[in-house]
């Protein structure tokens, strides 16, 4: 078997080995696993229709056509193995509780609150803890996600559950798929006047995929037209039968205002955990777990919000979560009271992070603070390469042109007060659909007040500055009034994508629509030699007008178009416009005319869009 060519250029031949590259390699990257000259992979792509330098980040798919070409199976690393084999490299063993059976305890069950925006989550929540936070949220809406570990009674005895608060809002998906994995129970709420919405169907289907237990609160029970009943009924096509119909999910009727049940609610909670799930821990071992939430707070620096899943976390401990390392300096609980460890299932606030952690990111702690930094910085490197791969607008030689051409692009910067709502931000911005005339890109993201830096790299960048739940800082609402930078505060996230929605269909070119404005019929040919060929015609229907565009047919066929009505007279007076039922004499600036042909004006008007 000969080596394969492309466009002249010999390539290495496989044998239909696989070859692991991570997200985001480099043609260098691939070349040193196969032992070629990065140029010839270059020069192969450029004939296979991609322009792409040596050590530029390439997409996934192109590295996999690129291997086909050449025998070769090219596996794209997952993020997950990724970090599995990053963390092999330091021999670090995550998400295993190491030790012997007689090392694991007893940790109390961590529960997520899911359902529909304004079924009463927040206010359960309240009720429970026995706080207030719901009035602080903008519009009574949950912007944000946090955790609370509460204390109950059950047969005497003191037990701990933890809680999730997630988001209902239909913008934050990815934070109530993530409440669902970081969790042992779902408490999926619904409100008994409102019955089962979109977001109670996806929560179900979030805790479903995850596989943890459900139970169901049916809230606002003493409302006028509540109907427990009809929910019981209708949850059932989800699967979620109630006790009482002969399932196995436990339905509790409450009203969080009134606090009505709401002892039930935990003692199903703890019932539940009991009966279907093993839920143990090994606290003698370096603690891992999973970041909530996290935000950049003025006096304190970054915050992060973490529930530590195995292991005990203390004050002192060096920790990595995502590409963000430190050394915990302090830990706070939900009362904000100082704590100087956290055992499994307990949810606190880590301050001592260098940067901010993403929310979702899973946090270990290591032996020092070098192996916290090391890791975090190649954790860095590679989602900045896979990030370029993913934004390198692919051009191949066919569209080149049309890539050349300039496509109408609306530049954002977003910053917001904790890095869960600027992803869930970002994520409803970019489901935006807008057609292909119009970009939308993010061109940088990040927790914290909106500072000179974001207001210079916006000038730069023709961008507008977004900022949820923050503002502008000391001397940036200065400079950003001095550059023309646009920036634009929201606190509730429907309303900035309703109006980054009408500012990307602002900037679509309009469109237009032909409207037909007439008719007339060639009945004579007259020669001028002042204004040549000249029509004598009768108007058969609309109107004819003056410079109108105009298109001549003979036959029914179309003998020439994008003409204009030149001049037009009614018998010796020019005119700008003659109605059906009248004759006229005109030009079109084309001299072909017979008797017979029919002369159609008419206009583009632009179209309104849906």
């Amino acid at each position: 078997m000969q080596a394969p060519t492309v466009g002249g250029v010999r390539l290495p031949k496989g044998n239909g080995e696989t070859i692991r590259l991570p997200r985001g390699a480099s043609l260098t990257d691939f070349a040193e696993k196969i032992g070629a000259n990065p140029a010839s992979l270059v020069q192969v792509l450029f004939h296979l229709g991609e322009m792409v330098t040596a050590t530029a980040s390439v997409a996934d798919e192109v590295l996999e056509l690129l291997g086909s070409e050449m025998n070769y199976n090219v596996q794209v690393v997952s993020p997950e193995e990724e970090d599995r084999e990053l963390l092999d490299s330091f021999d670090i063993s995550f998400g295993e509780d190491l030790g012997d059976e007689e090392d694991l305890e007893v940790r109390p069950p961590v529960v997520t609150i899911m359902g529909h925006v304004d079924h009463g989550k927040t206010r359960l929540l309240d009720t429970i803890r026995k706080t207030n936070v719901r009035e602080t949220e903008a519009g009574g809406i949950t912007q944000a996600i946090g955790a609370y570990q509460v204390e109950t009674e059950l047969d005497g005895e003191k037990r701990l559950i933890t809680f999730i608060d997630t988001p209902g809002h239909e913008a934050f998906t990815a934070m109530r798929a993530r409440g669902a994995k970081a969790t042992d129970i779902a408490v999926i709420v619904v409100a008994a006047d409102d019955g089962v919405m979109p977001q109670t169907v996806e929560a179900i289907n979030h805790a479903q995929a995850a596989d943890v237990p459900i139970v169901v609160a049916v809230n606002k029970i003493d409302v006028e037209g509540a109907n427990p009943a009809k929910v019981r009924q209708q949850l059932t096509e989800y699967g979620l039968v109630a006790e009482e119909y002969g399932g196995d999910t436990m339905f509790v009727d409450i009203s969080a205002k009134q606090g009505t049940n709401i002892d039930q609610l935990l003692e199903a909670i703890l019932l539940t955990a009991d009966a279907t799930l093993d839920l143990r821990a090994n606290p003698n071992m370096p603690a891992q777990g999973i970041a909530i939430e996290a935000h950049l707070d003025r006096g304190r620096g970054p915050v992060a919000t973490v529930l530590v899943q195995r292991g005990t976390l203390r004050v002192g401990d060096s920790i990595v979560a995502g590409d963000a390392a430190g050394r915990v300096r302090r830990m706070l609980d939900e009362h904000g009271d100082d704590v100087t460890e956290a055992l499994p299932s307990r949810p606190v606030q880590v301050i001592g992070f260098t940067s901010v952690p993403g929310a979702g990111d899973t946090f270990l702690v290591v032996d020092e603070d070098r192996v916290a930094r090391q890791i975090a910085d190649r954790r860095r490197a590679r989602e900045r390469n896979a990030e370029l791969a993913q934004r390198r607008k692919r051009v191949s030689l066919e569209d080149l042109d049309a890539a050349l051409r300039k496509t109408s692009q609306l530049n954002l910067i977003i910053k917001g007060d904790n890095s869960g709502s600027v992803e869930a931000l970002e994520e409803a911005l970019m489901k935006i659909d807008v057609g292909d005339e119009v970009e939308l890109r993010v061109i940088h993201r990040g927790v914290g007040g909106i500072t000179e830096g974001d207001v210079n790299l916006a000038t730069a960048s023709d961008a507008i500055v977004l900022g949820f739940n923050v503002r502008a800082e000391g001397k940036a609402t200065e400079l950003a009034n001095r550059e023309g930078v646009e920036i634009r505060y929201y606190t509730v996230i429907y309303q900035a994508i309703e109006e980054i929605e009408q500012a990307l269909k602002g900037m679509l070119k309009p469109e237009y629509e032909e409207v037909e404005l007439g008719r007339a019929e060639i009945r004579a040919i007259f020669r001028s030699s002042r204004f040549g060929v000249i029509g004598g015609c009768l108007v058969v229907s609309g109107v004819i007008r003056r410079n109108a565009k105009a298109r001549l047919l003979r036959d029914s066929k179309v003998v020439a178009d994008n003409l204009s009505i030149v001049s037009l007279r009614r018998e010796k007076d020019d005119v700008t416009e003659v109605r059906e039922g009248f004759e006229c004499g005109l030009t079109l600036g084309y001299s072909d005319l017979k008797e017979g042909d029919v002369v159609e004006t008419y206009e583009m008007r632009e179209k309104p869009r849906a």
